[in-house]
């Protein structure tokens, strides 16, 4: 059967997308791997109408939703290949069989990758966080850490004392310039130079870090900025051009969420430097909207 677009990624973004072209009466299929970066966490924050909500409850209830339009098809499964064919794309699912459409819609994400120290993983969304207008509420009032690991992680630690009494863990690596350093000072903001070597205390929860010398310091929670990557190959295989974000790559797209492959659009994490539930589903809006006057009104020539 070929469709009129295929939205690989069944996350806020892609079902968002998903949700503007079935309204749209348009022939859709959703390919969900079933791995959304948010896994991890036990709520979603700060998405209005959901704050609270377990994320695989949104999105469960998402594709509830969707399936009560009879035009859209929902596939649990992998993409692991796609390509254009003349005006065609064709993708192909882990396990078996092919599909066509017209447009893709990627909503793919992406994957982390955190300090390799010991602790952090096990506790990653729940006293280990990367967001504090995801999370910081939950966490305002302790003992609270940034822990550095890009250039802008200085920025991060001058926001996180409006949550809570705030320690900087430079990690050796990423030194406050004299102008961070004043403003770290004026903010409250502790400066701690020996590297967190390890997280501790009955994870998920975390009671302190210890440090390169041997110290340890009381520590409620921990936020820390991972760096990411695609978490689908699907983007490069159709030639997709990237940008360099301060995280990781990002899918280039117009503001109208098309990349740079005619007929391709992307949202969500993958085509943000700007990672939230609220911008993710905005942005997987735009990309369904745009995706379908692409085929109402395609441009001329």
């Amino acid at each position: 059967m070929s469709y009129e677009v295929i939205v690989i990624g069944g996350n806020f973004a892609g079902l968002s997308a998903a949700m503007q072209l079935t309204r749209a009466r348009r022939r859709v299929l959703l390919v969900d791997a079933g791995k959304p970066r948010n896994r991890f966490s036990l709520a979603s924050h700060g998405f209005l109408g959901q704050d609270g909500q377990a994320p695989a409850a949104i999105m469960g209830e998402g594709k509830r939703q969707l399936s009560l339009y009879p035009n859209i098809t929902l596939r649990d499964g992998k993409v692991i290949r796609a390509q254009k064919e003349g005006e065609e794309f064709t993708i192909a699912i882990e396990g078996g069989g092919e599909e066509r459409a017209d447009r893709l819609i990627l909503a793919t994400g992406v994957s982390d990758t955190l300090p390799d120290i010991p602790g952090l993983r096990e506790r990653w969304g729940r006293s280990a966080l990367h967001c504090p207008y995801c999370h910081g509420f939950e966490v305002s009032g302790g003992e609270l850490g940034v822990l550095a690991n890009h250039p802008h992680s200085a920025h991060s630690a001058m926001m996180i004392p409006d949550w809570g009494a705030t320690t900087f863990f430079t990690q050796s690596l990423f030194e406050p310039d004299e102008e961070q350093l004043a403003r770290l000072t004026a903010r409250g903001v502790r400066i701690e130079r020996s590297p967190v070597v390890e997280l501790l205390g009955d994870s998920p929860k975390l009671q302190a870090v210890r440090l390169a010398d041997g110290r340890t310091v009381p520590v409620d929670a921990i936020f820390v900025a991972p760096k990411t990557a695609m978490a689908s190959p699907i983007a490069e295989q159709l030639g997709c051009a990237f940008d360099d974000g301060p995280f990781g790559p990002v899918i280039r797209t117009g503001e109208n969420k098309e990349t740079s492959v005619k007929g391709v659009f992307a949202a969500g994490d993958a085509a943000s430097s700007m990672h939230n539930a609220t911008l993710a589903s905005a942005s997987g809006v735009l990309a369904g909207v745009h995706c379908h006057q692409s085929l109402v009104m395609p441009p001329a020539g």
